[in-house]
């Protein structure tokens, strides 16, 4: 019975091979940045940016100040972050806590090496300006998820 299905000479496909790409654009890193140094206390944006960027009603194509170069020759990018940080933070250990989170963000979500991460402190916050940001964040954080 198995016989009639003796090994039949079959020629064996081939196939082009297939390239795989894909591209990120600069929006997608300044997001990750974003989400990033939402979760770091004692720094801000620079003014109009921050939550409007969080709920995604930023109108223009960059966010203001996270500008992104991507290197697809070493598949890497660089970042130049400018923010603000209040006053009495030690700006050097604020400096390397913001550094380290945005590039394990960034590797963790697009497979890409960062090649550097140029942080700009361009104002001091006082401390009441920076919990009256807090609070304005958490607020709007609590309208999107009542929804």
């Amino acid at each position: 019975m198995y016989e009639k299905f003796k090994e039949i000479d079959t020629k064996e496909l081939q196939f082009p091979e297939t390239t795989f790409s894909r591209d990120i654009e600069s929006r997608v890193f300044q997001s990750i940045a974003l989400q990033c140094l939402a979760k770091i206390e004692g720094i801000g944006l620079l003014e109009g940016t921050f939550i409007d960027s969080l709920l995604g009603r930023e109108v223009a194509d960059k966010v203001k100040g996270i500008y992104v170069e991507q290197d697809e020759k070493s598949h890497s990018i660089n970042m130049k972050i400018e923010l603000n940080v209040a006053y009495g933070v030690c700006i050097p250990d604020k400096a390397e806590e913001i550094q380290t989170k945005v590039v394990e963000e960034i590797s963790l979500s697009t497979g890409l090496h960062v090649g550097s991460v140029h942080l700009v402190f361009k104002n001091l916050i006082a401390r009441t300006s920076l919990e009256d940001l807090t609070t304005k964040i958490e607020k709007e954080m609590l309208l999107i998820e009542k929804g």
